[in-house]
């Protein structure tokens, strides 16, 4: 459960709080007793892709992008024979 600490506690600390929030703990900042704003981590930054990664576990066919049977066509396209 995350830390509920005062509005002027917060003021007071603010630079040992936000290395806390960093550090990954979650704290409430209340004023008069009532919640008021919250205090978290911020996400992680996408990691950049790396192209090749399915390399040598993943194969298409070589009639991937064939034609598809009429039958076949038929049913992904909502048409009745």
């Amino acid at each position: 459960m995350a830390e509920v600490v005062n509005m002027f506690e917060a003021k007071t600390h603010l630079s040992r709080l936000v290395d806390r929030a960093a550090a990954g703990e979650e704290i409430l900042i209340a004023k008069a007793g009532k919640p008021f704003a919250r205090l978290m981590p911020l996400a992680s930054p996408p990691t950049d892709r790396k192209p090749g990664g399915w390399q040598g576990v993943l194969w298409l066919g070589a009639d991937f992008d064939a034609p598809l049977p009429g039958d076949l066509l038929d049913t992904t396209e909502g048409e009745l024979l």
